[in-house]
């Protein structure tokens, strides 16, 4: 299994996650069971999700995100057809990914769950 940290964004970098936020767990959870993946870590800001996973090397990355980022939209589209989020309507084209050779799997994931408190900190700033 290879160990891969994404990180990507919706269209336009809108904050919007936070009402869908553990709807998108529960489809990110399901997305991983059906192909075979392990989510080591998801933490959904208000406008970046970064997600931790663990793949069959017969995935490339980029094929791994298309999988997430395809299903997710689709499945959030049709449980809020109220919603914009049709098709490919939810996220940006781009994305970051690393692999976790480069430094350890507890690194990575010690580094995405505090991405969460350090949003907070920065918002108690602001107002």
């Amino acid at each position: 299994m290879c160990n891969y940290h994404f990180v990507f964004i919706p269209k336009y970098r809108r904050s919007i996650l936070d009402k869908y936020k553990e709807e998108l767990r529960e489809i990110f959870h399901q997305i991983a069971k059906r192909w075979g993946f392990e989510i080591l870590a998801l933490e959904i800001m208000p406008d970046h999700i970064h997600l931790f996973v663990s793949a069959p090397p017969k995935y490339a990355p980029a094929q791994i995100i298309k999988i997430f980022k395809g299903a997710s939209s689709r499945e959030l589209g049709k449980r809020h057809p109220e919603s914009k989020i049709k098709g490919s309507e939810l996220w940006s084209r781009s994305y970051f990914v690393a692999t976790a050779g480069n430094v350890s799997s507890d690194v990575i994931m010690k580094y995405i769950k505090e991405q969460y408190f350090k949003e907070a900190r920065v918002h108690e700033k602001e107002d």
